[in-house]
């Protein structure tokens, strides 16, 4: 009789460990599908960079985003311009990365309240760039002066801003 009961307890023992590993299992599967960022990050702050990986200056410019609240994804990239090229971003006006937040691309050390501009007035535009890298721009010494900033869109180039 107790060897009876001694092997029922194992087996049901046995049972509900199997149901609680499998639980769990599932639980942690879950809650790594999404993570906390895109969850919690509205898609207005929400920024991949596109980048040469041994470029310095978009390391200074993607942490000066997150100060500025953006999450930031990096991705090395050594031909992003290319990439950049193929998103419209005229050739002559390259900047030194290529980053897209909200449906729209950025191309160079665009500081974060020109950015933040684009993704609230949402201009019927492909993206904005400010191209090469100017030494008072965010990244390489710090926002400081007037920075000029192109729209683009197809063919069509003008000044989004001049601050």
């Amino acid at each position: 009789m107790n060897r009876k009961l001694l092997t029922g307890t194992a087996l049901a023992l046995a049972a509900v460990s199997a149901i609680g590993i499998a639980t769990f299992t599932t639980a942690e599967t879950d809650s790594a599908a999404v993570t906390p960022a895109e969850t919690t990050v509205p898609a207005d702050r929400q920024m991949t960079i596109w980048r040469d990986p041994g470029c310095g200056c978009c390391d200074a410019y993607a942490d000066y985003m997150e100060e500025n609240g953006y999450h930031v994804t990096r991705i090395d990239d050594r031909d992003f311009d290319k990439r950049s090229i193929e998103a419209g971003v005229p050739e002559q006006g390259l900047g030194c990365h290529l980053a897209q937040v909200d449906g729209y691309y950025v191309s160079g050390l665009v500081p974060a309240e020109i950015v933040a501009r684009l993704t609230t007035e949402r201009p019927e535009i492909t993206g904005i760039t400010l191209p090469g890298m100017p030494m008072n721009a965010p990244g390489m010494g710090g926002k400081s002066g007037t920075l000029k900033t192109y729209a683009f869109a197809g063919d069509e180039v003008t000044v989004f801003s001049d601050e």
